[in-house]
Order: structure tokens, then C-alpha cells, then sequence
């Protein structure tokens, strides 16, 4: 059986559990917290980030991209009807496109301001770089968030999935990340109706459950973080 080092909180991390639970595959999930820089850890990804996977003959597969990659290749085949990835060439590339959106541009411009000024620093020692948050980040990520629901809202209204006619990487990339803002309550699903249709459509998939069952010890989730009716 494969073991998944995850950070519960770590968007690029519930991408990969998203695409494992479509997949029908159960890993063993193990926690890690990225900033404590396990020498154990490391020996897996020197990177130091989450996710990672190691399969169970020992074959370390490391990053969001190419764990997707990986298990295109090894189990894309055998899913029928369920595969995650286009036939065509054409289709492949804006999936890729889209992945690099979500996994590099949102997290940098988003996720990643408020994971770590909300949820992260306040497990991290201060030599860690754990402390009060910084809110002009947090500002940031939350103007930045805007632009980024609209623009799903603009692919949403051209396509039936955010990369074409069929779910795809796409959508469980950005749905990934936006399922960690929206547990800080930090996405405006107010300013753009089509936008949330779709989010409520990947969170109602049972391959979601156990991403709506996670929480940050002493900071709950907002009101409708796990009503699948918004």
C-alpha cells in the first residue's frame, strides 16, 4: 500500500488526496509538517514540501504535478471512463495549463499567504518563523482570491469543467485550493454565482468527504465549509 506525507492544510497536498480518492486508491495517510524539516522527511524530498508519495516498493514520487503525472501514467489507463487526464494532445495541455495555475499561481498569490498566516504560524515556534500573522499578506491573498473566482467563473460559463467537457486535474486542483480558503471563510462566493455552482458540484463528490472532515485544532471551519448546499 503507497503512504501519502501530507499537510491536512497543504492545498497541493488535497489535490493529490483528491485524485487518489477518484482513483479508488486508499493510501496510508501520514502527517507532516513541513516546516519542522524531519531529517526523515528529507531524505524522501530534500525540497522539504508536502505532498509526497512513496509507493510500496519504495519508488518516492514527490510534488503535486508529478504525482498527477505518475499515476496517469501507471493507473490513467486501467480507469476507463474515470481517468483524469484527456486523450488529446490539445486537451492534455490546457489540463497541464490549469494545473499550473491552481498548484504555482493561486497558492503563490493566495493559498499559500493564508494557510501560512492563518493556520500554519500558529504551530510554528518562533525559529520556525511561527508568530502573529501578517495582515497585509492576508489582505493580499484576499484581493488576489477576486480575480481568481472570476476568472473560473469565466471558463465555468464557456465549459461544463473548468477545462472542458469532462471533470479533470483541473478541477480538483482548483477546488482543492479553494477548499482551503473557504474553511478560513475567505472566498467571496457572493461575486460569482457561477463560479460557487461549480465548486458545489466537485465539494458534493464523495472523493471530497474527507477533505470537509479536517480541521485546524481550535479554529473551526466557517458556517458552511461542509454544507454541500452552501
Amino acid at each position: 500500500m503507497a503512504t501519502l506525507y501530507h499537510f491536512p492544510f497543504c492545498a497541493n497536498s488535497r489535490f493529490i488526496r483528491l485524485v487518489l480518492a477518484e482513483m479508488g486508491m486508499e493510501p496510508v495517510l501520514s502527517e507532516e509538517k513541513p516546516w519542522e524539516r524531519r531529517d526523515e522527511f528529507l531524505m524522501l524530498n530534500p525540497a522539504g514540501q508536502t505532498p509526497v508519495l512513496l509507493e510500496q516498493s519504495g519508488l518516492v514520487v514527490p510534488g503535486a504535478g508529478i504525482i498527477a503525472e505518475y499515476l496517469d501514467e501507471t493507473r490513467g489507463l486501467g480507469l476507463t471512463g474515470r481517468r483524469m487526464m484527456p486523450e488529446t494532445t490539445a486537451d492534455r495541455v490546457e489540463v497541464r495549463r490549469l494545473l499550473e495555475w491552481f498548484l504555482v499561481k493561486f497558492d503563490q498569490e493566495v493559498t499559500g499567504y493564508l494557510v501560512t498566516e492563518k493556520i500554519s504560524k500558529r504551530f510554528m515556534s518562533s525559529r520556525d518563523g511561527g508568530g502573529a500573522p501578517d495582515m497585509n499578506a492576508i489582505r493580499a491573498a484576499r484581493i488576489n482570491v477576486g480575480y481568481h473566482l472570476k476568472y473560473i467563473g469565466y471558463l465555468m460559463a464557456r465549459r461544463r469543467w473548468i477545462a472542458g467537457d469532462h471533470l479533470t486535474y483541473a478541477d480538483l486542483a482548483a477546488a482543492a485550493h479553494l477548499s482551503c480558503v473557504d474553511y478560513l471563510g475567505d472566498v467571496p462566493w457572493d461575486d460569482d454565482e457561477t463560479a460557487r455552482d461549480w465548486y458545489a458540484r466537485v465539494k458534493s463528490r464523495p472523493s471530497f468527504r474527507s477533505l470537509l472532515a479536517d480541521r485546524v485544532p481550535g479554529m473551526p471551519p466557517a458556517a458552511h465549509y461542509a454544507d454541500l448546499d452552501f
